[in-house]
């Protein structure tokens, strides 16, 4: 399945999700997908973005780490489901979409929290995300400047 339809997948699930478990298991997923994005462009990506997807995809697996795997039957995985990857710049647009929307629950669930342990572990869940969206903000940013380039190199008159 494309990379987009499956952050939008991730989204919709994160937003129908209210019980705490259900929260985790969606930011877990949505972490695991960015992970495999990332992994999927640090080994066939734009070589200007392998740098900098390969760390996305070590952020994005700390921040599964820090969950804990969810107890999931292997056809839900929506990492697993990932196939194509087509349109990178979309990808990434919607990815740091996802990852903010991953941030903002956190914070929710943080506020919430009952116990010590699942403040902090929304806390470091938090610093993943974010330290992941800012990985996918940058390959963005180096995407536009790919594109600014090869424009401006197809302006230069031919000699």
């Amino acid at each position: 399945m494309d990379a987009v339809r499956l952050i939008l997948t991730s989204r919709r699930a994160l937003a129908g999700s209210s019980q705490a478990t259900e929260i985790l298991t969606e930011v877990w997923q949505a972490q695991a997908l960015a992970q495999a994005i990332g992994s999927r462009l640090a080994v066939s990506g734009p070589p200007e973005l392998r740098g900098e997807a390969l760390g996305l995809t070590e952020l994005a697996g700390r921040g599964c780490g820090v969950l804990g795997a969810p107890d999931l039957d292997p056809t839900d995985l929506l990492a697993a489901r990932l196939t194509e990857l087509d349109d990178a710049r979309r990808a990434l647009l919607d990815l740091g979409g996802l990852l903010g929307e991953v941030g903002i629950a956190l914070v929710g669930l943080a506020s919430s929290a009952d116990e010590q342990s699942t403040y902090w572990q929304c806390m470091e869940a938090i610093d993943a995300a974010d330290e992941s969206r800012d990985r996918v903000l940058e390959m963005l940013r180096k995407l536009t400047a790919r594109e600014e380039r090869e424009q401006r190199e197809a302006a230069l008159p031919e000699r």
